[in-house]
């Protein structure tokens, strides 16, 4: 099986409360998945939905979760990638790194992300020792995750115009305001962006900045429009966000979403979006299959 005809989830999560502190699960608004969840939960929906792989994200600011994660994928057929945590901005980064990469299941890890919006900074990314670790991220030919809002979209143009031999994916269209129908500063900065070349987007995340109970993909569509019209279909990838997307919704019912709401796409418009652009930017080419 190819890119062109993979099908890939390239941004989902596994966790258990019961052995990490999540910081962003605080509050009742979160009961409904302060659980476990694994790749047996996961399986039966990446089946139904003909997911041919994944992409497991961090969910916390910890190199074990990065170890364990990267043995899952040994594990697990159906995911390809492992996007970890390291301290960017530990002066041994670069140590770090290699000893995943040269782990027995190094072969796994295919990014860094770090918890940007959670910085009390929005100039984080700006940070000498911040530039230095992402530098060490693409000396070791592995991409970078943006998890950011729009209050950290200026420090992101800056530093991606600042790293052009770095490759970035800006998770859940950085999270703009959609339950309030518009977010100015999002949109006055993401087309700034969308003119780095090394910027790509991932299209998750959405349905839970939307109204959780009520939200329907005419609340996603301006969104989608927008981000497609800047960034262009190629530059786009499909992520289910799972198991945070139960909040709001399902797994199915984030998918049926966003084909909603970016109408009419080519064959290979599709294609690149639900598996091409994942393939090429995470190099699971270069990952076993299973």
């Amino acid at each position: 099986m190819d890119e062109r005809t993979e099908r890939i989830d390239a941004h989902h999560h596994f966790w258990d409360p019961r052995r990490y502190t999540y910081p962003w699960m605080a509050g009742p608004e979160m009961d409904p998945v302060r659980r476990a969840f694994g790749p047996r939960d996961m399986q039966p929906m990446v089946d139904a939905a003909d997911i041919t792989g994944t992409v497991l994200v961090q969910t916390v600011s910890d190199e074990n979760e990065t170890r364990e994660f990267l043995r899952i994928a040994a594990s697990t057929p159906f995911v390809r990638g492992v996007v970890g945590w390291v301290d960017l901005t530990s002066p041994a980064v670069g140590d770090a790194l290699d000893a995943l990469l040269t782990g027995d299941d190094g072969r796994f890890l295919v990014g860094i992300r770090h918890q940007v919006h959670d910085e009390p900074d929005p100039n984080w990314l700006c940070r000498d020792d911040v530039r230095r670790g992402l530098r060490a991220v693409a000396e070791r030919g592995l991409g970078y995750d943006l998890l950011v809002r729009a209050r950290e979209l200026p420090a992101t143009v800056e530093t991606v115009r600042a790293l052009p031999e770095l490759n970035f994916v800006v998770d859940h269209i950085a999270k703009p305001a959609i339950a309030a129908g518009a977010d100015e500063p999002w949109a006055e900065w993401m087309p700034v962006l969308a003119r780095c070349p090394n910027v790509t987007v991932k299209l998750s995340g959405m349905i839970t900045e939307a109204d959780w109970s009520a939200w329907t993909p005419d609340d996603l569509r301006p969104f989608v429009a927008r981000v497609h019209e800047w960034f262009g279909a190629d530059r786009l990838m499909f992520g289910s966000d799972w198991p945070v997307c139960l909040l709001a919704g399902t797994y199915e019912s984030v998918i049926e979403g966003l084909t909603a709401a970016i109408g009419t796409l080519s064959a290979a418009e599709t294609a690149a979006l639900f598996g091409g652009t994942a393939h090429a930017f995470y190099r699971l080419g270069d990952r076993p299959t299973g």
